[in-house]
């Protein structure tokens, strides 16, 4: 079984250096392809701190955060939800430098990366797409992914979206649906298998000459 955990946080800030810290985390999680709905995480966390100019980003207060729990009150279910799985994060090194910040501040020695493997779709998408946008809104409209709720950043929303494309990216869902249909249509009915002829006619194969060769590499080299 692969399982995979979709993960991203929001935070008060860009650095973990300069005090900054997790107001949340949204986890996604998929299956052998496939997203199970009924067994995401998400929690907000009280950061001790003001968010300030972050709440532009998230739209998450101060006020709103009052009362929630702090990462040390989190982070073992944290870390059981995440054991042993894959994680697939959209700039990875931000997300775990964090959580990463958050562990050592309990003055534990262990990052996330020891006990889990780490997929950064965001490095995926730059070996995919050179020179193209890699941020989440350009990938689902890549994609086609509806995006339409996603008018500010949420954890839980963007580890949703980010599943979503992330399949998108590493293709296969569709094709696994159809070969699955095509292989039950089969059993039901062998008569849809059409045998090749083994007296057919050999099929005539035209070369390309150098001319055309050179003009297909010149056509591709300008779309890439």
């Amino acid at each position: 079984m692969e399982r995979l955990i979709v993960l991203d946080t929001e935070t008060t800030g860009i650095e973990p250096n300069e005090g900054h810290r997790i107001i949340e985390i949204g986890c996604t999680e998929i299956i052998n392809r496939q997203i199970t709905k009924n067994n995401e995480y998400h929690r907000y966390i009280q950061p001790n701190r003001h968010v300030g100019e972050s709440v532009k980003i998230h739209g998450i207060t101060d006020k709103f955060l009052i009362g929630k729990p702090k990462f040390e009150e989190i982070f073992e279910e944290f870390l059981a939800y995440i054991k042993g799985a894959t994680l697939v994060i959209h700039n990875a090194a931000f997300d775990l430098g964090f959580l990463n910040h958050e562990l050592q501040l309990m003055n534990i020695k262990q990052r996330i990366e020891d006990n889990c493997k780490i997929i950064d779709s965001l490095e995926l998408s730059k070996q995919q797409r050179p020179g193209s946008m890699h941020n989440l809104d350009a990938l689902c409209r890549r994609f086609e992914i509806d995006a339409s709720a996603r008018t500010i950043h949420g954890a839980l929303l963007d580890s949703q979206i980010l599943a979503q494309v992330y399949l998108a990216m590493t293709g296969g869902q569709s094709s696994l649906f159809a070969e699955h249909s095509l292989n039950n249509t089969q059993k039901k009915n062998d008569n849809t298998i059409r045998r090749v002829d083994k007296n057919r006619k050999k099929i005539k194969i035209i070369i390309a000459n150098k001319a055309e060769l050179t003009a297909h590499e010149s056509y591709f080299s300008k779309i890439n």
